[in-house]
């Protein structure tokens, strides 16, 4: 972390394909190693299950999965008087959006026995009805929130 300064937020390309920022910024975080059209490759095929397996529009389907994943609410540890409380605060849009990557990404990673791009596909489909495991964490972060809501007052 920087001493002198803040990082300057750098601009991520949309997609190709489709030219939603948002797969652009999945893309990105799915890569290993730097392959990025690997990811993208990885991607679109997934989409492309979720076509043939819905007929309905993929990004669709890829936004309402988001809306489902990202969070509200997350707990943050603070020291008061030699205690540690675990804080409930507000989520930002962009680490929302990013914590709902990782969920994603992480459930259809744990996933066994298919290519990635069907794990992908099978965990935006489950968290577009409202299941999987990237909801279930979500609900789990959203519940440890509430129980802790008494904390809230220790916020700053």
């Amino acid at each position: 972390m920087s001493r002198r300064r803040r990082a300057e937020k750098r601009d991520i390309l949309p997609d190709p394909l489709y030219g939603s920022g948002q797969l652009g910024r999945f893309a990105g975080r799915l890569m290993l190693n730097g392959k990025k059209s690997l990811a993208f490759r990885i991607i679109y095929t997934a989409l492309d299950i979720v076509k043939k397996q819905t007929s309905k529009d993929p990004m669709q389907i890829m936004e309402r999965a988001m809306k489902n994943v990202i969070p509200l609410l997350e707990v943050k540890p603070r020291r008061v008087g030699g205690q540690t409380y675990q804080i409930p605060l507000e989520v930002t849009t962009q680490r929302g959006e990013a914590l709902a990557f990782r969920w994603i990404i992480a459930a259809a990673r744990s996933r066994q026995g298919s290519p990635m791009s069907n794990r992908l596909a099978q965990e935006i489909l489950d968290a577009s009805n409202g299941g999987g495991s990237a909801t279930k964490r979500r609900d789990d972060l959203h519940r440890m929130a509430e129980a802790n809501r008494a904390f809230a007052h220790y916020r700053w």
